[in-house]
């Protein structure tokens, strides 16, 4: 019965039906299920299922955005029980991520985060119009492995430039690597400014993260 629930709220999740899956998580909670096991054993290996559908073209950006969204409403029940029991999902590594001073944009930051949290990363997000110096304050706080710096605006790009460089005044470059990402932003950018990294989408932002962190 608890692996039924568990393969149920993965395939609601993949189904993109946030109400189901809110009252998926509910009923396996009441049933004695660990908040953990729910996330590894059923919320986990529907994000990858679709994840795996987007990068092969069989999933679009309005599926991958429901899909988050299932995945916010049952972590927004699950973390109090997770911190209640003191219990942690394993963690890949440590991510701070924004969207860089002067661009308020975050609909593709938001998704981005989500699909790292679901991915086993721990994301501090701060937000959107965020100046260089409180992600270098986030990134010294936190010990952060990877910054993402994302930009939707041609004006705002170049403020990711801006933040390496404060990263590097204050000698924490060589602690983090960087990603970066947006609309007006390619690979060609990301060499120019010395990031570490550019990813076109959510999924490929969580593939490079893992593979960054490899190295």
């Amino acid at each position: 019965m608890k692996n039924d629930l568990l393969s149920l709220i993965k395939a609601t999740l993949i189904d993109g039906d946030p109400e189901r899956t809110e009252a998926l998580v509910q009923q396996a909670l009441g049933e004695g299920l660990a908040p953990l096991t729910i996330v590894e054993q059923g919320l986990m290996p529907g994000m990858t299922v679709v994840g795996d559908r987007f990068a092969s073209g069989e999933y679009f950006l309005p599926q991958l955005v429901i899909a988050a969204r299932c995945m916010q409403a049952a972590m927004d029940i699950l973390q109090p029980e997770l911190l209640r029991r003191q219990e942690a999902v394993a963690r890949v590594g440590t991510v701070v991520i924004g969207t860089v001073k002067g661009d308020i944009h975050e609909i593709g930051k938001n998704l981005v985060a989500t699909m790292l949290s679901a991915g086993g990363f721990q994301v501090f997000d701060l937000g959107v119009n965020v100046p260089g110096e409180q992600f270098v304050e986030k990134v010294k706080e936190t010990g952060a492995d990877i910054l993402g710096l994302s930009a939707l605006l041609t004006t705002t790009m170049t403020e990711q430039r801006e933040v390496i460089a404060a990263l590097e005044q204050a000698r924490l470059r060589d602690r983090v690597k960087v990603i970066i990402g947006g609309a007006p932003v390619n690979q060609r950018w990301a060499d120019s400014i010395g990031a570490d990294g550019y990813a076109e989408d959510a999924v490929g932002a969580v593939a490079l993260a893992r593979r960054l962190l490899e190295r």
